[in-house]
């Protein structure tokens, strides 16, 4: 899989703006609006199309691929798992106006992708299980769809989360094993905040693992 670690086609709404929002047609007399998260990928295309999670998502128009390093949006959030700053919910106004990119490629080149310029915004998910089928049940080692799904929930939009993930038979799995932790990073304000939740979280675990072993 060829999947290292973002789409219903939208337009961004702002409040003084005379364009009407999109809405999207849920089958019933109810119209929901849609999301406002731009998700883009950065593809590599060093693997099978049909075996990369993100390619897929691209495909089926549920994400958008970014086409060159040049196109990447200036200020966009990129989910870096060695960025210092973890992603919450202080960055919903910058994953609106400028979007989340994920760079899909193998993880043991990730650190040698193509250097983005300056001036984007990188950012870390916290501690999350794969369920991805090459390294389910592995902390981390996230599908590039299951990284946007944890930027979607994390930035406040379960829908947007759980729509991604119904695109892969294993795709609900990763909300159910990691729903705990989505909802608890989601709460938080703060990057900060992020970061002791799942320390918290980490130790608790811990503990209850040496409990058991005792």
């Amino acid at each position: 899989m060829a999947d290292a670690y973002l789409r219903f086609t939208l337009r961004i709404v702002r409040p003084d703006s005379r364009v009407p929002p999109l809405f999207l047609y849920t089958g019933s007399a109810t119209l929901v609006p849609m999301s406002a998260l731009r998700l883009y990928a950065l593809l590599e295309h060093e693997d099978d199309p049909k075996k990369c999670t993100a390619a897929k998502l691209v495909r089926l128009g549920e994400i958008s691929e970014v086409k060159g390093l040049g196109r990447v949006p200036r200020r966009i959030i990129v989910l870096d798992p060695e960025s210092e700053k973890a992603l919450s919910r202080e960055d919903v106004e910058s994953a609106e106006r400028f979007g989340v990119l994920v760079l899909d490629c193998s993880w043991n080149k990730l650190t040698k992708f193509p250097r983005l310029r300056a001036g984007m915004q990188h950012r870390a998910l916290p501690f999350m299980i794969a369920a991805n089928p090459t390294n389910f049940g592995k902390a981390q080692k996230l599908s590039s769809a299951e990284a946007l799904a944890a930027a979607a929930y994390i930035l406040g939009d379960r829908a947007r989360a759980e729509q991604l993930m119904s695109r892969f038979k294993w795709g609900p799995t990763f909300i159910d094993i990691n729903r705990e932790r989505l909802e608890e990073y989601a709460a938080a304000a703060t990057s900060g905040e992020v970061v002791s939740v799942q320390n918290r979280m980490l130790d608790a675990a811990k503990r209850s693992k040496d409990a058991h072993t005792d």
